[in-house]
């Protein structure tokens, strides 16, 4: 557990909570909300029981709870009071917050608690569009400030593909709509999955057949569905692979591996967007996210 994340900057703290810094200040100095450490070189730092603290006075805050009066309770309180309004409302920005906290504390019965509670008024469709997909879009943007370690982003991810595997198992697999034979892949390198497995979910649901085939895929793997009769669409999700370098030769790979045949790749993601400009010979289609590529099947 080395790799876990334990040091804070306020900066840190603004991208996680939505919480501007000025105002994260002004919450330490007029009400001590957040006792902050120092550097040797002057320089504060939160830890991570202060992250947590602040992600449960900002979802007391949210509900109407004044800061005046959150300060005043003990820290047993807000932590009590917030797990309760997580559990009791568990929809939408509240969810949200309730998963950044699950995630943060590696609390696995507040994920499930949160999401069993969204179930009381929600699909798992809506959960997925509504809450997970901005939840997952904000761990993006944690990313790329450098605020999340893998360990975090692993924990909440496993949680979530749980989810999207139970309710593919929930379905029934008697295939109705037998155009194509559809086969899901990530390229060679790609491990971002989510996206590509919660398609495979609406797939099974409109009663297609669907291969699923996961992780980090060699292109020639795909040789097996050309040699017998299949009418098979491929579909490939591109979140960091191939590398900016490798994109015009995989997708060439691709197209003359399609020419001719009766058989089509959708590829969906920021790397499939930047290959928009490629002539294709073959029937290759590209979509920004899954969300674009379901309004439009």
């Amino acid at each position: 557990m080395n790799n876990i994340k334990t040091v804070f900057t306020i900066k840190d703290l603004e991208n996680i909570s939505g919480i501007k810094a000025h105002t994260i200040r002004i919450w330490e100095k007029r009400y001590n909300l957040l006792e902050p450490n120092r550097s040797d070189t002057n320089i504060r730092y939160y830890s991570s029981e202060s992250l947590l603290k602040l992600l449960n006075v900002v979802l007391l805050n949210k509900h109407n709870y004044k800061i005046s009066k959150i300060a005043e309770m003990s820290e047993e309180q807000i932590v009590t009071n917030a797990r309760e309004l997580a559990f009791k409302y568990a929809v939408n920005d509240e969810a949200i917050n309730a998963f950044k906290m699950a995630m943060f504390q590696f609390d696995k019965v507040l994920f499930n608690n949160t999401y069993n509670k969204l179930l009381h008024k929600k699909t798992f469709r809506q959960i997925f569009k509504e809450v997970f997909l901005p939840f997952l879009n904000h761990i993006g943007l944690l990313w790329q400030t450098n605020t999340l370690m893998p360990a975090h982003e692993h924990f909440i991810s496993n949680l979530i593909i749980q989810k999207i595997q139970l309710n593919t198992e929930k379905l029934e697999y008697a295939a109705t709509n037998e155009d194509y034979t559809y086969v899901l892949f990530l390229p060679d390198g790609e491990i971002h999955e989510i996206g590509l497995m919660y398609l495979n979910y609406e797939l099974v649901l409109r009663g297609c057949q669907t291969i699923y085939l996961g992780q980090s895929l060699p292109l020639d793997n795909l040789n097996y569905f050309f040699e017998g009769e299949l009418k098979v669409c491929f579909i490939t999700s591109m979140t960091v692979k191939p590398y900016d370098d490798k994109l015009e030769d995989y997708f060439s790979e691709i197209d003359a591996i399609l020419k001719g045949t009766d058989h089509k790749l959708i590829a969906m993601g920021k790397k499939a967007e930047e290959a928009k400009n490629y002539n294709f010979t073959s029937n290759i289609l590209l979509y920004p996210s899954v969300i674009e590529m379901l309004e439009d099947f």
